[in-house]
């Protein structure tokens, strides 16, 4: 190999190890392999993984076809041959087919890609109107197509590797969640176990005011277990999109006063601030977003406890934009992005819980068209934004 043929390999080599967008590698590529083997047309076929067929990645007219793009041959039926008999073929017009419209003379060369050994695709290159292939011409399109086997490969090892890495910190969430829920299980029970088992002591009698307070326990975990068990349910049904939603006009600023008047009951000491700017009314189901307020405002006092509390709404275009702000620790940077998913939650000493809730949210609102997300910096608190459209078409 002289220096001329290697420094154009090792140009081609550079090209596929290079980070970016696919395409636009491909693009480069084929750019680069034309200075040494000219052709008009080029077009990439690769395998669905689904449907098993042939599908164009890429298709580029450069040569003397690119005004007729629309009009020109991109050889898809010898790309379907290569794919079928997993060998390079040549196709040249038929005999006695001249005529003075190059694009109607196609001179096609198909070579198969490669994955693993095993042929998944098809290159194709198309001269219009000659000249014929000849074997140093069919030697550098052979190149071409190995390194470009080499790209696709190693695009699909990363391709399935980012998957493998998604389902690995799924399942990771899955057996925190079943970790989680068993604890969270467990502890209601105990308590409901143990003071039942304490009252029906034969052997001991009990004033009525301890009695009260151990059936109000009781009674208290009783209704944890089953907001806990609910919640399963209903992430199960959000998941597979058979939650009924309820729709009717509904005022946001209504309520969030609402939301807000039974959680200061439930939490003596909360500072809460309302900044409603808004009264118009939305199509939402009620129950659901007022789900998802009191949701916020139970985080808000689970991950920044002493932490006053804004609530905020105005209207945005055609939108309706809610704000939740703490001033709480706020949520770690690596977290930010996870606290929306299913059995994600945020590592704490104080709180607990089953990484369902915010799932939830995300659920509810999407069902309303609408988008929840988070904003927060270390130590100075978490803002969550909730934006509704006012004309949505609720989600079927």
């Amino acid at each position: 190999m002289d220096d001329g043929a290697l420094s154009f390999v090792n140009e081609l080599l550079g090209i596929i190890n290079e980070q970016g967008d696919m395409r636009l590698i491909v693009e480069k590529f084929l750019a680069a392999l034309r200075r040494e083997f000219v052709y008009d047309n080029v077009a990439a076929y690769l395998q669905d993984d689904r449907t098993g067929s042939l599908e164009i990645f890429y298709a580029r007219a450069i040569g003397r076809a690119k005004t007729a793009e629309a009009d020109a041959a991109w050889g898809e039926n010898i790309a379907l041959q290569v794919f079928a008999k997993m060998k390079p073929l040549v196709q040249s017009p038929d005999a006695g087919s001249e005529t003075e419209d190059r694009v109607r003379q196609p001179y096609l060369l198909g070579l198969p890609l490669r994955a693993d050994g095993v042929v998944n695709g098809a290159l194709v290159f198309v001269r219009f109107g000659g000249p014929a292939y000849e074997e140093n011409h069919i030697a550098a399109a052979t190149l071409g197509a190995e390194l470009l086997s080499i790209l696709f490969e190693r695009r699909a090892w990363r391709r399935m590797n980012e998957e493998l890495g998604a389902l690995k910190q799924q399942l990771q969430l899955q057996d925190d969640f079943v970790s989680t829920v068993s604890h969270e299980l467990r502890t209601p029970l105990g308590f409901i176990k143990g003071y039942s088992t304490s009252l029906l002591r034969e052997d001991t009698s009990w004033d009525p005011e301890t009695q009260k307070e151990f059936l109000t326990i009781i009674d208290e975990e009783a209704d944890r277990l089953s907001l806990l068990i609910e919640n399963v349910l209903e992430s199960a049904r959000l998941q597979s999109k058979t939650l009924p939603l309820r729709f009717q006009p509904l005022r946001l600023d209504a309520v969030v006063r609402d939301v807000t008047a039974r959680i200061r009951s439930r939490y003596k000491d909360l500072d809460v601030t309302l900044d409603l700017q808004s009264s118009t009314p939305i199509q939402a189901d009620g129950v659901r977003i007022a789900q998802v307020f009191e949701n916020l405002y139970t985080n808000a006092v689970k991950y920044a406890p002493g932490s006053p509390v804004f609530v905020g709404l105005k209207q945005i275009g055609r939108s309706l934009v809610v704000t939740f702000t703490d001033h709480g620790p706020g949520i770690p940077p690596e977290s930010l992005p996870l606290i929306f998913e299913r059995f994600y939650r945020l590592r704490t000493e104080k709180a607990t819980g089953t990484g369902l809730g915010l799932y939830i949210c995300k659920q509810i609102i999407e069902a309303h068209r609408g988008k929840i997300w988070a904003e927060s910096n270390t130590n100075q608190g978490t803002t969550f934004f909730i934006q509704l459209p006012i004309n949505q078409v609720p989600r079927t």
